[in-house]
């Protein structure tokens, strides 16, 4: 077995970028601390969605206290830099992706990407083309007095294989996801992606039943912790529940329960149902980037040793 300088060495001849990714609760991060820190100067981009937005901890799984590993803290990025009230989407995140990752590279460092949020993964690993799309007030006022259900049947008909349903539920962000697909269908999108981009990617499976043990668990574990309090904090702050029930299911169904509109236990095993749900879409949308291409080279469960030694023998 190579050792971890020599594993690094290897990597780097061929490689720029070591991607992490998998379905919710598979231990992403743990793993990924421990590999930046095994070779070395390693720091790690967030591919999360949500974890870009202040004062959602729990319910994101941010799990900060995992980027301290020996009493050393291991750098990470995008991770709480937008407040919830604000916007993010797959145009900044790869904008932003593609600057830390210049950063991190102009250090000598190796930049970890890792996460689960299927279309942030795929933006940067197969360097979409994504132009700044202006705001166009002749189309929104077209779309001003049209019903949710009108504004959801047009985007789906310029997007028809749309997987990221979040845009559908809150009105602003539909109208600015049916502006984008208007403006992308007349523009060339031939500028390609912003550097050049070789990752080595590495995903984590769990057997059915072991994930299923583990979501519930970690579901239990962050209600115990305050993430109900935290849901009540962001609407405490003036987040509207609208936003909220936008930024994904553990604030959408922890709204619904604040609103009393279902109990407690009817929330719990509600939510624990739709995470286990969501973790099926992510493996869905894996595959779907695979069968697109994409190389995902997997391991079970978040072994430290099999990650290393799978990295070795793809760049011996």
């Amino acid at each position: 077995m190579p050792t971890d300088e020599e594993v690094l060495r290897s990597f780097r001849k061929s490689y720029n970028l070591l991607v992490i990714l998998g379905p919710t609760a598979t231990g992403k991060t743990g793993l990924a601390v421990g590999l930046a820190r095994r070779l070395g100067g390693g720091e790690i981009i967030s591919a999360d969605s949500r974890q870009v937005y202040r004062g959602m901890d729990l319910g994101t799984g941010k799990d900060l206290n995992e980027y301290n590993l020996g009493g050393v803290n291991v750098s990470y990025h995008l991770i709480d830099i937008f407040d919830p009230t604000e916007e993010c989407n797959v145009f900044t995140y790869q904008k932003l992706f593609y600057r830390c990752f210049q950063e991190i590279v102009g250090r000598g460092n190796v930049p970890l990407m890792v996460g689960g949020s299927g279309l942030y993964l795929d933006a940067v690993i197969r360097g979409y083309r994504l132009p700044a799309v202006p705001e166009n007030q002749a189309l929104r006022m077209e779309l001003r007095g049209e019903r949710m259900a009108s504004l959801r049947l047009r985007f789906l008909s310029l997007c028809p294989e749309v997987h990221n349903t979040t845009d559908l539920r809150e009105r602003k962000r539909l109208i600015r996801a049916i502006e984008i697909a208007e403006f992308t269908r007349h523009h060339s999108d031939d500028d390609g992606p912003l550097i050049l981009i070789s990752p080595l990617v590495v995903g984590i499976r769990c057997e059915r039943e072991t994930l299923r043990r583990k979501i519930t668990d970690r579901l239990e574990a962050r209600l115990a912790a305050g993430m109900i309090e935290e849901v009540q904090a962001l609407q405490g702050k003036g987040l509207g529940w609208e936003r909220i029930d936008s930024l994904g299911l553990e604030y959408r169904y922890i709204g619904l329960y604040l609103r009393r509109k279902m109990t407690r236990e009817e929330m719990v095993t509600i939510l624990n149902t739709r995470i286990h749900q969501f973790a099926k879409r992510q493996e869905t949308w894996f595959r779907r980037m695979e069968k697109s291409g994409v190389r995902i080279h997997w391991i079970e469960n978040a072994d430290m040793d099999k990650a290393i030694s799978l990295i070795a023998r793809l760049t011996a």
